[in-house]
């Protein structure tokens, strides 16, 4: 379980990089719509082209775009998804925007990728214990069976086997639910900095109006 827990607190905090930082949603907006009526790469040269200044663009296309301040780190959450849309995109409209939310439902889904585990193992450990807590119980039982309540010594075993599994239980079941908490709010978190990226993206995707 905290091999599990502890991969997910890398993965989280290595995705909030772009997600805690103030104003990126909306730098990342000016920047992938500031060539007009088109997402950039989507230019008169052809819908395969990669505008530079985003992440995943090819490094001989960089060009004067090269200081473009998109968030670039390999490992944030935003940056992720335009990497992934990039890769994937083919230049019609409505086909990217369905390739768009797939790839933020594929991403939603890796955030929370282990989670039910964790929780699963932080609630089965009291149960763990508790059974034995039985198990000690019984062989109490089976003490005084055979030498009545005057041998403390041998009830003691028992005993003692039922309080170490219960604590036991209890010290991995403690911290286990903490970390679930812990874990679920940063999930929300990034949930919701992936739905606001897919937002702009998706706007950036629709057809601007043309005035007269």
């Amino acid at each position: 379980m905290w091999a599990l827990i502890v991969d997910r607190l890398r993965s989280y905090a290595a995705l909030r990089r772009d997600i805690d930082k103030v104003g990126a949603l909306s730098q990342l907006e000016r920047e992938l719509s500031r060539s007009g009526d088109v997402l950039p790469g989507q230019h008169e040269h052809g819908p395969g082209a990669v505008d530079a200044s985003l992440p995943g663009a090819p490094p001989e296309s960089r060009g004067q775009h090269a200081a473009a301040n998109i968030p670039s780190h390999p490992a944030g959450l935003r940056a992720t998804l335009v990497r992934e849309f990039l890769a994937e995109r083919t230049g019609d409209r409505d086909l990217d925007r369905d390739i768009l939310g797939h790839c933020a439902l594929r991403l939603g889904r890796e955030l929370d990728e282990h989670r039910a585990t964790i929780a699963v193992l932080a609630a089965v450990a009291p149960l763990l214990g508790l059974l034995g807590t039985v198990l000690g119980m019984i062989e109490t039982f089976d003490v005084i069976a055979l030498f009545g309540t005057g041998n403390s010594r041998a009830l003691a075993s028992g005993i003692s086997v039922a309080l170490i599994t219960t604590q036991t239980g209890l010290l991995v079941a403690i911290p286990g639910l903490l970390m679930s908490n812990r874990l679920g709010r940063a999930a929300e978190q990034l949930h919701t900095g992936l739905e606001e990226t897919h937002a702009a993206l998706e706007r950036c995707l629709a057809p601007k109006e043309k005035t007269a």
